[in-house]
């Protein structure tokens, strides 16, 4: 799991704030690019971070997963863990 920061904690913490949304509102939450976050949402989805949700395949709809909800929580160990996604991983196991 290679996150870029601060992007897709950003990402993360404005879908815990605000729940649902799109990347027009992520990026006024952020101060990211629209470009730049919709490039992120796919790749933090395939991390099981976020998922896409909606009725159509395209609504570009997304929410946090409890996994995103747990990296956001150690998001202070990202550079001091030699394995963030298994500390992700070990951290789900204990509570799930």
């Amino acid at each position: 799991m290679k996150l870029r920061q601060p992007t897709d904690f950003l990402i993360l913490e404005a879908l815990e704030e605000t729940g649902r949304n799109v990347a027009a509102n992520l990026e006024a939450h952020t101060g990211k690019s629209r470009k730049n976050i919709n490039t992120r949402l796919p790749i933090l989805a395939d991390y099981g971070l976020v998922r896409k949700i909606g009725p159509k395949e395209r609504s570009g709809l997304y929410e946090i997963t409890p996994k995103g909800e747990i990296a956001l929580a150690h998001r202070d160990e990202y550079d001091e863990v030699d394995d963030f996604e298994q500390l992700i991983e070990d951290e789900m196991t204990s509570t799930g």
